[in-house]
């Protein structure tokens, strides 16, 4: 994979500040089940906020460098494709942006200039 990819965690904005103000981010309940953090590539991640996210306010996109997160792997899922899986908590000091996705009634609004 391309050192300065960027990946992507959607979480709720009130998660985050809790992992901020802890320094780590274990994750959400689906990440806790499925043992490994949940991530999403850039061409990805409008599609898993469709699935997984439909509806929800009060949501971030967070970015991170995949270079940065020394647990990261990219594992099969949805349709085959490789999904970046971090298998380790989450130091959210890592986090280069964390940006308001908001609900528009048919989809989230992704930030200006995200390129998916």
């Amino acid at each position: 994979m391309v050192e300065n990819r960027l990946v992507f965690k959607i979480v709720p904005e009130t998660d985050w500040q809790k992992a901020v103000r802890a320094g780590r981010f274990a994750g959400s309940p689906i990440d806790v089940q499925d043992g490994f953090i949940h991530l999403s590539a850039a061409h990805q991640a409008k599609e898993t906020a469709r699935r997984h996210f439909a509806g929800q306010t009060g949501l971030l996109l967070v970015a991170f460098r995949a270079a940065d997160l020394s647990a990261l792997r990219w594992e099969p899922s949805r349709g085959g494709d490789l999904f970046p899986h971090l298998h380790a908590a989450l130091d959210p000091g890592l986090a280069l942006w964390a940006k308001p996705l908001p609900w528009r009634g048919d989809g989230h609004d992704f930030p200006e200039g995200f390129a998916a």
